[in-house]
């Protein structure tokens, strides 16, 4: 954002000394094309750690499901076995 926010001055002061010969206005015109490919650039590395962050939580999030899963699976299994002895000693 803070690129995007620089960039955007840059060109406004590039285009503002554009004015003054047409060299300045040749740099002021690659100056602008840089800065375009630098937010560019920056877009897609925000989007591919967007994506990958993604992924990390997703897979954290199966994984606690998982686990979750395997415990209710051993309290149930704890609780039958329990439930088995108190019916053995009652016999």
């Amino acid at each position: 954002m803070r690129k995007i926010i620089l960039a955007a001055a840059i060109a406004t002061s590039a285009l503002g000394l554009a004015a003054c010969s047409e060299t300045t206005e040749t740099e002021a015109e690659e100056t602008v094309d840089a800065m375009e490919a630098d937010a560019d650039a920056a877009g897609e590395t925000v989007e591919a750690n967007t994506a990958e962050a993604a992924a990390d939580v997703e897979a954290a999030a199966d994984e606690a499901a998982d686990t979750a899963v395997k415990t209710t699976d051993e309290i149930g299994d704890a609780a039958e076995a329990a439930a088995a002895d108190v019916e053995a000693a009652a016999e």
